[in-house]
């Protein structure tokens, strides 16, 4: 199994590398990008076959280590591999 955990900040929380995204599209002439929110994706390979059991081990990673859930949301993908 592969949990794929997408994190970003909160709403409200300053992205300051999402704003200086924003601008550097705009001076590369992409008008159309009006807000940017950078994050990072973290996949992880799981030697296990049970889904929820993966998703509670994930969701505990993410809240001890992967995530500073102060500031940060996180969403937990957990892909079955062939």
């Amino acid at each position: 199994m592969k949990a794929i955990i997408h994190i970003g900040l909160k709403s409200g929380v300053l992205d300051p590398q999402g704003r200086t995204i924003a601008r550097s599209l705009a001076h590369l002439g992409f008008d159309s990008v009006t807000k940017a929110r950078q994050g990072k994706t973290i996949e992880l390979d799981l030697d296990t076959e049970d889904v929820d059991i993966a998703k509670l081990d994930v969701e505990k990673m993410c809240k001890q280590l992967l995530a500073n859930t102060v500031i940060e949301d996180y969403q937990i993908e957990i892909v079955e591999q062939d």
